[in-house]
């Protein structure tokens, strides 16, 4: 069973993967290797990182974290490496590895983290069937959009960078376009097309309609530019807005009107 998983891994990866499933199984403190992503869910490509995460006793589960990079450069030609603070995940070991290079995300948890996932996955290899026993009993579930959480947001953000503007910190607006991409225009357009959104990830494929309206809210650091692509983010926004949401009238009447001022 381990070696018809290990196939559907990318040709590209298998060697590394083969290297984890190898250095788990020696070691007495690992029960399971599972391989989530693009992978798992049958639509790998050759642009594709290799997400696999590892498993535990929770006994062993600060320190196997600790260990990561020694358990990393084992397996493979590891070139570089660092844990995923920046993305409020430090369980996570960020790795490329290569040539030819390779990007492999490897993810150290306890058997009871399991409990709260995204993902099921693909068991690639397991010591005992402890993990299976408590994937079976649990459910994953995907982080969905609240609707209502981006409307209370959305008009404090477009203020904030429209503010940035009027102050000259244009690449500070420029970023601040970006987040009102990902954390709200996209979400409220993926909400009713995906059961699994991901910031921008994939939305040229999920609302190709849509796109061109997008790509208005891009912005070069240009003061008239960015006044520009906030016009386009409220009006994107108000198109796609979830109509169950309390509406946040006055405020987007006072911030329409700020950014009018700005205009």
């Amino acid at each position: 069973m381990v070696g018809e998983l290990i196939d559907r891994v990318p040709e590209q990866f298998r060697g590394v993967a083969g290297g984890v499933v190898a250095a788990a199984a020696r070691d007495r403190r690992f029960l399971a290797v599972l391989v989530n992503g693009s992978v798992a869910n049958g639509q790998p490509d050759e642009w594709s990182d290799l997400d696999l995460v590892i498993v535990c006793a929770d006994s062993y589960r600060h320190e196997t974290v600790a260990q990561a990079k020694d358990f990393a450069a084992a397996v493979g030609p590891l070139l570089v490496a660092f844990t995923g603070e920046h993305v409020g995940e430090p369980r996570l070991l960020i790795a490329l590895y290569g040539p030819p290079v390779i990007h492999v995300d490897l993810k150290f948890i306890g058997l009871s983290d399991l409990d709260e996932r995204v993902e099921d996955g693909l068991v690639l290899w397991q010591r005992d069937d402890s993990v299976q026993r408590r994937l079976d009993a649990t459910q994953a579930a995907w982080p969905q959009p609240d609707a209502q959480w981006v409307e209370d947001r959305f008009w404090v953000w477009i203020h904030y960078v429209a503010a940035k503007v009027g102050r000259g910190e244009l690449f500070e607006a420029v970023d601040g376009l970006g987040l009102i991409r990902s954390a709200a225009l996209v979400p409220s357009i993926v909400a009713t097309r995906t059961d699994r959104p991901a910031g921008v990830r994939r939305v040229e494929q999920l609302a190709p309609s849509l796109v061109p309206a997008l790509a208005r809210t891009v912005a070069l650091p240009d003061r008239a530019d960015c006044l520009r692509a906030l016009r386009a983010a409220v009006e994107l926004y108000l198109e796609v807005r979830d109509s169950g949401v309390i509406r946040r009238n006055e405020a987007r009447k006072a911030v329409v009107a700020y950014l009018d001022g700005l205009a």
